[in-house]
């Protein structure tokens, strides 16, 4: 090879390698001033959704999370550890004010100072996970608080980051956990940061579950908003307030951005009703939570068995008009809450067996909504049927239904502890899915557009409004849904979808936590509680039998692709350089 090839090759590396650093410098430069992240994934599991964004690009101040997810923690709560950090460092890409910390709360040796944290956790709201693990052939018990605690200028508050799901694979549930990671932490932010809070409204005044039958609703609620209990006594200022403007008349606005009416037992008057329907009419939002038939576990108690009756609470023709009706009937559901039921004595203990009471199903939710996607089971009470009826401009979506083995039954109905004693016929029960909740969205008319008269539709005090802006409802026909449980001899409130006798947690609580923040959520943060990530598992039988074979693919395949591409450049290189070195010899 002759000298002057030989200077050029040279320089062309020289150049070339000045070019690669050149190139690498520029890169960073531009990297520096332009913040752009790709997400190749099919699901854009790494894409954080608008709404994130924007909330975090208006952090003025630390928010800082405490992950109690560290340690040697099991693999499935190892993968939550893992998303959750993650999931922080996506957060930490768009806002330099989130910081965060892991810890162990179970690295103290010392009993007693570990159990004193743990308590000192439950008491801060983070519920502990309890595991019996086998290491070594050694079982031991294990707790875990799979969750965080979110601080913000002296607030803190607490963010369970695993999502109980009841009769669902562990793995869906650790799934299910994992793509609710991004709300669950962007609303704990969102519930910081807000300076003032929405207000609404539970009313009084018909019967309504009470202070202390709501207390576990009302006091989550009361997190994310200013929540006041309101009797309408027929006043127009119940619900609106009076803005005086430049015109001769003033202007009528809500004074709550959404109202939970939660199984009333009195009729409304048409007064009242009116109220509601005007309180629509301005795009307030209503919670409904209704029971068309009235039946109690009070009368089962002492007499074993009561009756089901229609409960007029005069509120079907408004209903009717918004595209929706509640049925005068009961449900009944093969998939069912167990109830004690007395069976005999011991001396004079009596004995109690549980038995599924069809009276009271449990729903399982399976729509991909943000209001349930992902919730685990809610558990109801003499629950009713929905239709939808015609509504035009109203968008009417299904929330929750039974299961497929439900049946409905007429009222006046017939409650009876002795059908606890009978084996169920399947064949009977053949009617489900039965729809039990649904929203409603969009411009509704108002109840009232043919029957108030002319002087007072055009009585500029009332505000009369005949079509609302775009708004919302939802619709349940299960009032206790909302009522929390109280200790047997102590008497406090329980938490709300807590059953202490079967000692499970149900969803009731998240649901309409759910259901409120999504009528009252102008930022589209709810939104995100609907994002799917699909969980790819693999074959196990495939595994088992195919083992070996995968295992030599992946140790010998990448051997033999490197020992191949070494190869075939030697080739290369020898016959690019062999034959000018001989022509230049001779």
């Amino acid at each position: 090879m002759t000298t002057v090839k030989r200077k050029n090759i040279k320089r062309s590396n020289i150049a070339g390698l000045l070019l690669g650093i050149a190139i690498v410098v520029l890169v960073n430069v531009i990297a520096a001033f332009i913040n752009a992240r790709i997400d190749l994934t099919a699901e854009k599991r790494y894409s954080l959704a608008p709404a994130t964004k924007k909330l975090l690009k208006k952090l003025d101040d630390v928010v800082f999370f405490k992950v109690y997810l560290s340690g040697d923690l099991p693999p499935g709560f190892q993968r939550l550890s893992n998303e959750t950090r993650e999931m922080l460092d996506e957060f930490r890409a768009y806002s330099d004010n989130i910081q965060y910390e892991f810890v162990n709360p179970s690295q103290n040796p010392n009993d007693k100072d570990r159990n004193d944290t743990y308590r000192l956790l439950v008491e801060r709201g983070l519920q502990p996970t309890d595991l019996r693990v086998n290491k070594k052939g050694a079982s031991s018990q294990l707790i875990i608080f799979p969750g965080a605690m979110a601080s913000f200028h002296g607030k803190e508050i607490p963010v369970q980051l695993l999502m109980a799901q009841l009769q669902e694979d562990p793995n869906k549930v650790l799934n299910n956990s994992i793509q609710s990671l991004e709300y669950n932490l962007a609303s704990a932010i969102k519930n910081l940061t807000t300076a003032i809070k929405p207000r609404i409204a539970i009313i009084d005044g018909q019967g309504e579950l009470n202070r202390m039958e709501t207390f576990d609703l009302q006091n989550s609620l009361s997190e994310f908003y200013n929540v006041d209990r309101v009797v309408l006594n027929n006043k127009i200022t119940s619900l609106a307030i009076r803005i005086k403007t430049d015109t001769a008349h003033d202007v009528l606005i809500n004074k709550f951005r959404a109202i939970i009416i939660a199984k009333p037992t009195k009729p409304f008057d048409e007064r009242d009703k009116f109220l509601i329907d005007q309180f629509i009419m301005r795009g307030g939002k209503v919670l409904w939570l209704l029971d068309p038939v009235f039946a109690s576990m009070d009368s089962l108690q002492k007499y074993n068995s009561t009756m089901g009756l229609p409960n007029d609470i005069n509120l079907e023709d408004i209903l009717f008009y918004y595209g929706v009706r509640a049925n005068v009937n009961l449900v009944q559901d093969l998939n069912a809450l167990p109830i004690p039921v007395k069976t005999g004595m011991i001396g004079n203990q009596p004995q109690f067996d549980y038995f599924k009471w069809w009276f009271f199903p449990v729903l399982l939710p399976a729509l991909n909504h943000p209001i349930v996607n992902g919730l685990n089971a809610i558990k109801t009470e003499f629950l009713s049927t929905i239709d939808t009826v015609s509504a035009p401009g109203v968008k009417k979506t299904i929330l929750l239904e039974t299961s497929p083995y439900a049946r409905t039954v007429n009222a006046p109905a017939l409650i009876d502890l002795e059908i606890l004693k009978q084996q169920p016929n399947e064949r009977m029960f053949n009617q489900g899915p039965l729809p039990v909740a649904v929203l409603l969205e969009g411009v509704f008319v108002s109840a009232f557009l043919y029957r108030i008269p002319p002087e007072l539709a055009d009585n500029a005090s009332l505000g009369f409004k005949p079509k609302s802006k775009k708004t919302k409802m939802i619709v349940i026909a299960d009032g206790d849904l909302a009522k929390n449980q109280f200790h047997f001899s102590q008497g406090y409130p329980l938490p709300l979808g807590f059953d202490q006798y079967t000692k499970q947690t149900f969803g009731n609580k998240d649901l309409l936590l759910n259901a409120v923040n999504f009528l009252c959520d102008d930022s589209g943060l709810i939104s995100v509680r609907s994002r799917e990530l699909k969980l790819r598992m693999l074959d196990t039988g495939k595994v088992a039998k195919q083992r070996l074979f995968w295992q030599l693919i992946n140790i010998l395949l990448p051997i033999l692709l490197i020992s191949g591409f070494g190869f075939i450049k030697y080739k290369l290189r020898k016959r690019a350089y062999a034959g000018p070195v001989r022509k230049n010899q001779v």
